[in-house]
């Protein structure tokens, strides 16, 4: 952009020039444009716990549920053991 506006700034501007000039800073901001759109999409990906790229987040999160569930049956069972046990007494 600075050698745009130095370009522009001349008496007469060599009109070629000024356009490839203009033209390589116009792709330069559609790469870090197109760089930062990707790095934002990842990091709302991290940001809400999606999977995502690279990520063990589902698999750890499916394994913490299962954990979870076992667990809620193993409690349910001992009570449904106490339970019978003090029928039978």
């Amino acid at each position: 952009s600075g050698l745009v506006i130095l370009e522009l700034s001349k008496e007469k501007p060599q009109e070629r020039h000024l356009d490839r000039q203009a033209a390589q800073f116009g792709a330069a901001m559609a790469k870090v444009e197109a760089e930062l759109s990707a790095q934002i999409r990842y990091l709302t990906q991290v940001a809400t716990g999606q999977p995502h790229e690279g990520s063990s987040y589902a698999a750890r999160k499916s394994c913490q549920l299962a954990l979870n569930r076992l667990d809620y049956a193993r409690r349910r069972l001992a009570e449904l053991a106490r339970a019978c046990e003090h029928l039978l007494e």
